[in-house]
């Protein structure tokens, strides 16, 4: 069974499920006021490579994932651009799903609106100030932390420390609030802003209680993992614990977060240090494929640096991957290898190691090139685990925009004619490829062309 690192416990435990054989998920969307960028990116792959492999163990996933469609970052870019803000949050949801298709992310089994759950979240708000948990101030209404015993599990700090790494988001209110740590459920809303009716005057819902009523809704309590990255556990998750636990309702019984894609100084992509590749720009200078294979190769709770350098070693990666499907086209079929599968079903239990899972991928590989070069009867189930393995990640072989089919043909035809000992043909058929502009590099692992 699938072991995850649980960021309330602090330990890599069993991911235990509330129902057997099916998987309840949350993550955390996108606010959608602006393109999606590299950062952006990781959220999606990493859940996306762990539901595809929930999903290749036989369980039945329901992952949730909202869109943030009210916000003041979306109301301030609407007055800067004298646009409509809801001109700019459809649009923004269109680029969005564009660039996450463009990396091959599955669309979540379900994806609510903020909009839609306005009526629901007064509700619950409603139900926070009658139970003493919630009080009104003059620009809106606040959660008393002091009404949860455990505030501050996610964590893990003491007050102050929390306060201090709790993000971009302005705290509003500040000087009336009850405790520092008080946050907003409700804000009233300025002359000219989007509001919304309630008992307390117009106004819209705060970004912490958002995803709490949409989770509960569609999940329900005690639901099985709730997912995001590192910057959210405080005081985003936490807030969101904090309005379930006030209510006496079980919320996530789990909870994951992955680390960030960083810049060479070390720094969290986001757009408010500007700095920012935007990923639909990314797209289309590399091989979509190549921004997976760099998340493959580095486990999700470690920082990952997105460059010229990294990107070019995964397309480098991705074209030999490319040249033995090229060269394992005419394969038999055949039953995946057993051991290979079991030990790539070790690795992703442990914690979602994909950087061994991936290290396993190419030695599979290898020695299915050298069982092709040997004539051996392991080829055909070497070559189907590979497969495999490969298709649980997302990634399609043989499909590279880079490198032509026929070019690919041509290089697998090189470990022909060495694995045949005739290596003026391959010698030959290689001087070819490079006479038409290709690098070709021949290893243990067989030969890869590329531009």
């Amino acid at each position: 069974m699938l072991h995850l690192y649980d960021t309330a416990t602090r330990e890599v435990r069993e991911l235990a499920l509330r129902e057997p054989g099916k998987v309840s998920i949350y993550l955390c969307g996108p606010t959608v006021y602006g393109p999606a960028h590299v950062g952006h990116g990781r959220a999606t792959l990493t859940y996306d490579l762990l539901r595809r492999y929930l999903e290749w163990t036989g369980l039945d996933v329901r992952l949730v994932s909202n869109i943030t469609d009210i916000d003041d970052n979306i109301i301030n870019r609407a007055e800067r651009e004298d646009r409509d803000w809801q001109d700019i949050a459809v649009k923004c949801e269109a680029m969005w799903f564009k660039a996450m298709g463009g990396i091959g992310v599955a669309r979540p089994t379900d994806v609510p609106h903020a909009t839609e759950y306005v009526d629901e979240m007064v509700e619950m708000i409603g139900e926070l100030v009658a139970a003493g948990a919630a009080y009104t101030t003059d620009d809106g209404v606040y959660l008393s932390v002091e009404a949860v015993p455990d505030y501050g599990l996610l964590a893990q700090q003491s007050l102050d420390e929390m306060l201090a790494g709790g993000g971009d988001r302005v705290v509003y209110g500040a000087d009336q609030k009850r405790h520092p740590a008080d946050f907003v459920l409700w804000k009233f809303s300025k002359p000219d802003e989007p509001a919304w009716p309630s008992p307390w005057g117009a106004g819209r819902p705060g970004w912490h209680s958002e995803c709490v009523v949409m989770s509960l809704d569609l999940l329900g309590e005690g639901f099985d993992l709730h997912c995001g990255g590192q910057d959210l556990r405080f005081p985003h998750h936490e807030n969101e614990r904090a309005q379930a636990v006030a209510l006496g309702k079980q919320f996530a019984n789990h909870w994951m977060h992955h680390a960030f894609i960083v810049d060479a100084e070390g720094d969290k992509m986001s757009k408010s240090l500007g700095n920012v590749n935007n990923l639909l720009d990314f797209i289309e200078v590399y091989d979509q494929r190549a921004y997976r294979m760099l998340l493959l190769q580095s486990h999700y709770r470690s920082p990952t640096t997105i460059n010229a350098d990294t990107v070019a070693a995964a397309s480098k990666a991705l074209a030999g991957l490319d040249a033995f499907e090229a060269r394992a086209a005419g394969v038999t079929a055949a039953e995946p290898d057993a051991g290979v599968l079991m030990q790539f079903r070790s690795a992703m239990d442990d914690d979602l190691d994909t950087p061994k899972a991936t290290a396993l991928l190419f030695d599979t590989v290898r020695r299915a090139n050298a069982a092709l070069d040997d004539g051996a009867g392991d080829a055909p189930a070497l070559v189907a685990a590979a497969r495999e393995i490969a298709d649980t990640f997302g990634l399609e072989l043989g499909v590279s925009g880079d490198v032509p089919a026929d070019v690919l043909a041509r290089a697998a035809e090189v470990d022909s004619a060495r694995a045949a000992k005739d290596y003026e043909a391959a010698d030959a058929i290689r001087a070819a490829l490079q006479a038409d502009g290709w690098t070709v590099e021949t290893t243990k692992d067989g030969t890869t062309v590329r531009r």
